[in-house]
């Protein structure tokens, strides 16, 4: 369903991986305590955004890329029944190398 979405620019969507919902005590966590997720899995990359001198500048990070993001970054939507985060490039703060 994600990729019928195409983002426009920099921009990146991405599908949010859930953490454990059992603490290492094995105490099960309940979804209001948990934290949010601050890695995920892009899904759809858009085409960069435009230099001062109107040139395309390519995208650091490609489909199927595990990344981390800002706590508070992008803006989450739901298409169909999964959870997705649209945000900027600058967003991104690394990804996970092999």
């Amino acid at each position: 369903m994600a990729e019928k979405l195409k983002p426009l620019a920099d921009r990146v969507v991405v599908k949010p991986i859930e953490r454990e919902t059992v603490s290492k005590g094995g105490i099960v966590l309940p979804d209001t305590v948990k934290e949010k997720p601050q890695e995920g899995k892009v899904v759809e990359v858009g085409e960069g955004r435009l230099s001062d001198e109107g040139k395309r500048l390519p995208m650091d990070v490609k489909k199927g890329d595990i990344v981390v993001y800002a706590k508070y970054g992008g803006t989450e939507i739901k298409v169909g029944d999964e959870e997705l985060i649209i945000l900027r490039e600058s967003d991104i703060l690394a990804k996970k190398t092999k």
